[in-house]
């Protein structure tokens, strides 16, 4: 059996995969989800969802250092990886010994699009297609103009993130428009830029840097602008999480909403 995965690569399969190694977390709660606790072999260190997986699993090391070798030694029949969450390098040597499937994700649709691919390739089509609906069934509308922010994943130095991320796109869907929207990737940002912006509020996030109320209120002292602290899972995790961020992203506009 052939499959594309979404860098439009040929993915070659003898048969359902049986040994399954999830190299990016996101994805990985997605195949808990799927109903394939059997099948998942080996995990890496960051996926901590479901819990019970992250105490269980074999892990192979980290997102961008994964071991290849831990790899060849669980035997995997499919790789699950990601283009932009794992290093190029080392899925590329994998890529010569096994079967690994490549997802691409920058919006809401690539990761409906992305469950849907690996719900073909791994035999839970139906399980795939009904969670599929449930997310778009349940996105949250937001009925009044999109509110400025910047969204900081980084400090020392402060970074922020472009149109051309998931993350931006999960924000239109929660309401906010990227004030960062015209730039790619994961740009540097100055305190005199936040300032000068037409920034209406600064989003923190949990993750990757663990910002805390201590970060919030140094940034509203200098800045001048409304922080706030935000759950990073549900504007990154792509995959079942989404379920999860709709229901934030409610409670959120009730925040936002009693702030005005």
């Amino acid at each position: 059996m052939i499959f594309m995965d979404q860098m439009r690569r040929e993915v070659s399969l003898p048969s359902v995969p049986k040994r399954i190694v999830s190299l990016v977390p996101s994805q990985t709660e997605l195949l808990h989800d799927l109903g394939l606790d059997e099948e998942v072999v080996g995990i890496t260190k960051f996926c901590v969802h479901p819990e019970v997986w992250y105490k269980e699993k074999i892990r192979i090391g980290g997102t961008k250092d994964f071991k290849v070798e831990e790899i060849r030694k669980l035997q995997p029949d499919l790789i699950i990886a990601n283009k932009e969450e794992n290093d190029k390098e080392r899925l590329e040597i994998l890529m010569a010994e096994f079967p690994v499937w490549v997802s691409d994700v920058k919006t809401y649709e690539d990761a409906l699009g992305m469950i849907r691919g690996l719900g073909l390739v791994l035999d839970r089509i139906d399980e795939a297609e009904e969670l599929v609906s449930k997310i778009a069934r349940l996105k949250p509308e937001i009925n009044r103009p999109l509110k400025k922010c910047t969204y900081l994943i980084w400090k020392k130095p402060y970074m922020t993130i472009g149109g051309d991320t998931f993350i931006s796109n999960m924000l239109e869907c929660a309401g906010f428009e990227n004030v960062f929207k015209s730039s790619n990737r994961y740009p540097q940002v100055t305190l005199e830029q936040l300032r000068q912006t037409e920034t209406e509020y600064i989003l923190l996030s949990s993750e990757p840097y663990p910002f805390a109320t201590q970060h919030l209120e140094e940034l509203e002292t200098k800045t001048r602008k409304k922080v706030l602290l935000v759950d990073g899972e549900a504007f990154s995790w792509y995959g079942s999480r989404i379920l999860e961020s709709w229901e934030y992203f409610t409670n959120l506009e009730v925040l936002i909403g009693g702030e005005n």
